[in-house]
């Protein structure tokens, strides 16, 4: 039962992505956590936007920059799997603030 349960645990881990290992990998060079960089922080993204529109506009910037309100767009797209463009959406949206504007 031990060893069905470890690799339980080995096999989910090994699927599970991580949002933070996303952003380290994608979006570092453009997005910091909470200030402003080249792009906007995750903090400003997760306050203004659902998790389908942070997904979209990761999949395909050119067609979704107007409906977010900016002129252009320099965000190249990303083609990631399900379970990546999950984790970077959760991962920003864990940046929104608590407060009710």
């Amino acid at each position: 039962m031990k060893i069905l349960f470890a690799c339980f645990i080995l096999f989910s881990s090994a699927f599970c992505t991580d949002g933070k290992i996303v952003f380290e990998k994608y979006c570092w060079g453009c997005h910091h956590q909470t200030s402003l960089a080249f792009g906007p922080s995750f903090k400003e993204i997760a306050n203004h936007r659902t998790n389908g529109e942070i997904i979209a506009h990761i999949n395909k910037p050119e067609n979704s920059y107007k409906n977010l309100g900016y002129k252009r767009t320099v965000m190249p797209a990303f083609e990631l799997t399900s379970d990546e463009y999950e984790a970077i959406s959760t991962y920003i949206l864990s940046f929104k603030s608590n407060k009710k504007d």
